[in-house]
């Protein structure tokens, strides 16, 4: 990285700013700035102006803090006109990007920002797009010293960084990691937005497509130490969260073991066996699933099935998604937990003999995922990025967030910004 990109305008940009998750981005960087004035310059970015401005606008008469309207520049940038995102990444240290799906509007971003020596950090959990930005950027990121971070949301923050936390709080060799997440809600339910459903819908059409790319990476399977885990059936009644669970169809197992595999090659440390779950609750929630699940999987593998799954979300995700987005409401009363149920072998026993001997339990808990603790980590991990580049890997590249921050504050730092990790006692 040259000296030059330290005498850009802007520490942080964001991009997509006038988007459903980009508008949320845009009020927590200004509390951000606000808690140390003057030391975070930032910028927003995006197609439009006008709806730019209205960003701002609401934003000041939200946060009661009137200057947004003036003192925040708009940068005009498109992600279909490369002059334009060249221009963006040269006025910026660190861009924040909003713009998903990732798998359309994602690549032409991570190419100028390594182009034009500006960070990357994104809220992507389509692990199709973040493993082939590993692939065909990694070097380029790494030669011209810019980072490239991706999955800095709820995918995967909590996971990445739980599994790291539990680990550094176990004594001892941990071996092996369950993860149990539990979304709650008030009285209106929990909702996401369009764009996460798109994603869901195109990622699962094409996850062909991510078998045939792992094997372009030519990876030895990560070994096993001590017991190997028993695998659950796809519908378990979990003892842990007292509720049916089926596996975590997100970005987490990815990125988790993208995290693991460089601990292992990178910094000599023993793996960890790991499976993420998410609770349903009752029997009844299981036959919805179920049922919701066989006619979701039989509509993606056609054309006019994915446009019938992206053009009324509403209907086909039983109203977990919709065009509109969740409420202020929803989001005020919606809250999530993720249980790590960790096994290992004490200190000073050795892992190739016997069974696992001690146990952990952790947990990070915040509040509603998609707008809320997505926006704290995604900022958090920029503001992690601009101050502690000295604690992240030595040369730049595309990481996952438990490889670029496993030496940074950042977990410290989400403490303080609506999520919390903490030990339990293992029941």
């Amino acid at each position: 990285m040259t000296d030059a990109a330290f005498a850009r305008p802007y520490h942080i940009i964001v991009f997509g700013a006038s988007g459903f998750t980009g508008q949320f981005v845009v009020e927590e960087v200004a509390r951000c700035a606000a808690e140390s004035p003057g030391s975070l310059q930032w910028a927003v970015a995006g197609r439009s102006r006008q709806r730019l401005e209205g960003v701002l606008r609401r934003a000041a008469g939200k946060l009661s803090m009137p200057e947004l309207r003036t003192d925040v520049e708009i940068i005009i940038a498109d992600v279909s006109i490369e002059e334009s995102l060249a221009v963006m990444c040269q006025q910026g240290q660190v861009i924040l990007n909003c713009v998903g799906p990732y798998r359309f509007y994602g690549e032409p971003v991570v190419k100028a920002c390594i182009e034009n020596g500006a960070h990357y950090v994104d809220i992507c959990g389509e692990p199709q797009f973040l493993e082939r930005m590993q692939l065909e950027y990694h070097a380029k990121a790494s030669e011209r010293g810019v980072y490239v971070i991706g999955s800095c949301g709820f995918d995967s923050i909590p996971a990445d960084l739980g599994i790291l936390y539990t680990q550094k709080q176990f004594k001892g060799t941990l071996t092996a990691v369950e993860s149990f997440l539990v979304i709650s809600s008030g009285s209106e339910g929990s909702s996401g937005h369009d764009a996460t459903w798109q994603s869901a819908v195109y990622g699962f059409a094409d996850s062909g497509s991510l078998r045939q790319l792992r094997k372009k990476f030519g990876h030895k399977p990560l070994p096993v130490l001590g017991a190997k885990v028993k695998k659950r059936g796809f519908v378990s009644f979990s003892k842990e969260i007292e509720q049916y669970a089926i596996p975590f169809m997100g970005s987490d197992p990815s990125v988790v073991k993208r995290t693991q595999r460089f601990l292992y090659e990178e910094e000599h440390q023993s793996p960890i066996q790991y499976s993420a779950f998410v609770g349903v609750g009752g029997l009844f929630s299981v036959v919805k699933f179920f049922c919701g699940g066989l006619l979701f999987g039989f509509l993606v593998k056609f054309s006019f099935g994915r446009k019938l799954l992206t053009t009324f979300p509403r209907f086909f995700s039983f109203g977990l998604f919709s065009k509109a987005g969740p409420t202020e409401k929803q989001i005020e009363n919606t809250c999530f937990s993720m249980t790590f149920f960790g096994e290992g072998y004490s200190e000073g026993t050795d892992p190739s003999q016997g069974r696992p001997n001690s146990k952990i339990c952790t947990q990070v808990i915040g509040a509603e995922p998609g707008y809320v603790a997505t926006v704290s980590a995604i900022v958090q991990a920029g503001v992690t990025l601009l101050n502690e580049k000295h604690s992240l890997p030595k040369r730049g590249g595309v990481y996952t967030p438990g490889a670029a921050f496993y030496k940074t504050s950042l977990i410290h730092r989400l403490q303080n910004h609506s999520i919390k990790f903490s030990v339990r006692s293992y029941q």
